[in-house]
């Protein structure tokens, strides 16, 4: 990865903090579900003490299901092993303002063992060890997220007192590109916009979206650790400004039964020059033998990895023809029925992942992107023929249609052990089993309104 330049110094921190403009720093990492956990430093001690030496936290942070309980059966944390702490060691090429918090810096982290080695099932050392590849043939991975989210004109306290029923959506009806849709609620997207910029990100645009209240804030591709970095802080911070403007946004798979919210990854790859590897003028559909292979390995990890890309019970509902959300294993040149389409071309060509929804945690996706490209390159993969048409109605194979189905192919799979190591697919595998037995076990309104009275 090249060297960077943080979008705030350490410098710059310590004549903010003398100033008196800076008095919090948090420090956070990015655990299973994507969000980020930490801790809220006094900001002189911060720098006294935590910035160089770390700080520490549970273990059971990577071992706890969404609502924070303490579950059986993960070999990294345990009652048995008495839930003891790991490093938490910050990154300072993260370290940035967070504007929507007043007088506030934020820096992410890296987890270790006491003994320096790595926790390798964190999300962010999952993807370093894949880039630690792609990087070892001079290459660089560049990645873009488009996350969707729902607003409602409804505070976080009160969508959870009425059980997230009957909220007020801030659209009433399809607002997909719509300059009026996004002006009835241009005043918080411009906050994020804005306050995201300031925050050391590259803003591109707002858009209407096809459900109530659906909008997409689209930020500038960068590399990608960089960008998952960004997507985290960005879905966190997008949440509180929310909070602060009495509304509430969720980037949940489905909320409804109308369209989900997506998280389509764009990814692409450049060599020490900055020129495209996977782009060649005289290939088909602009495309180069290795970008070829690399897309084949796209196909043949999809369902193995798709675990990685849908993480939960809920991100399956997205996957309905129709639905802008793929369902066939297919790939095919600006074809949004597929679950990859290719677009751009020279430098900009690159292959887009439809598969996530908003509920992904950015860094597992990416890496299993990465981590299926690199296996096509390896073995040579050669690409079917691309679908021109609707992939909804064709033969390809299915995207997998439950969690249940995701997690029994992960943690079979030889491509994922072989990629990602034994350690890293029982410890997803588990979360999965975890996530589904919660589901099995729980009662819903659909069953009480289908059987209370008449069954």
């Amino acid at each position: 990865m090249a060297d960077r330049t943080p979008p705030l110094s350490v410098d710059e921190l310590r004549r903010l903090v003398d100033s008196g403009a800076v008095d919090t720093v948090v420090l956070a990492f990015t655990d299973m579900q994507g969000r980020l956990q930490g801790k809220r430093f006094a900001a002189r001690f911060f720098l006294d003490e935590v910035l160089e030496g770390g700080t520490e936290g549970c273990n059971y942070l990577l071992a706890v299901d969404a609502d924070m309980n303490t579950v059986d059966g993960y070999a990294m944390s345990s009652w048995e092993r008495g839930y003891g702490d790991f490093a938490i060691h910050a990154d300072q090429a993260t370290l940035r303002r967070t504007p929507w918090n007043e007088g506030t810096a934020l820096l992410l982290a890296d987890l270790a063992w006491h003994d320096g080695t790595p926790v390798a099932a964190s999300p962010r050392q999952i993807l370093r060890r894949q880039l630690d590849r792609v990087a070892e043939r001079g290459w660089t991975a560049l990645v873009g997220t488009e996350l969707e989210f729902m607003v409602f004109n409804d505070t976080y306290e009160d969508a959870w007192k009425c059980g997230y029923r009957g909220l007020n959506p801030a659209n009433q009806y399809n607002v997909d590109y719509s300059v009026l849709g996004t002006g009835r609620v241009e005043p918080l997207l411009r906050r994020i916009r804005n306050e995201m910029g300031a925050a050391g990100m590259t803003v591109e645009s707002a858009k209407g979206e096809c459900n109530l209240g659906q909008h997409e804030i689209a930020f500038r591709y960068d590399e990608a650790l960089v960008t998952c970095d960004q997507h985290v802080i960005y879905k966190t911070g997008a949440k509180e400004i929310a909070a602060q403007q009495g509304s509430a946004l969720t980037f949940m798979a489905k909320y409804d039964e109308r369209e989900g919210n997506s998280c389509h990854i764009h990814l692409s790859l450049r060599n020490q020059a900055g020129d495209p590897v996977l782009a060649d003028d005289s290939g088909e559909h602009g495309m180069s033998p290795t970008m070829r292979h690399f897309l084949a390995g796209q196909l043949a990890a999809l369902r193995d990895f798709t675990l990685l890309y849908a993480p939960n019970i809920n991100s399956y509902k997205r996957y309905r023809p129709g639905s802008f959300a793929p369902t066939a294993v297919a790939w095919g040149p600006d074809n949004r029925t597929c679950a990859l389409r290719v677009i751009g071309h020279g430098h900009s060509l690159r292959f887009e992942n439809r598969v996530p929804g908003g509920d992904v945690n950015p860094y597992l996706a990416v890496a299993a992107m990465v981590a299926a490209g690199l296996y096509g390159i390896e073995h040579e993969l050669e690409l079917p023929d691309p679908c021109t048409a609707n992939a909804y109605v064709g033969n390809a194979v299915h995207v997998p249609a439950t969690l249940r189905e995701a997690a029994e192919l992960w943690q079979a799979s030889d491509l994922a052990r072989g990629a990602f190591g034994d350690e890293v697919v029982d410890h997803y595998a588990h979360m999965a089993r975890v996530e589904q037995d919660a589901y099995d076990s729980a009662v819903t309104d659909w069953e009480r309104y289908r059987s209370f009275e008449r069954m």
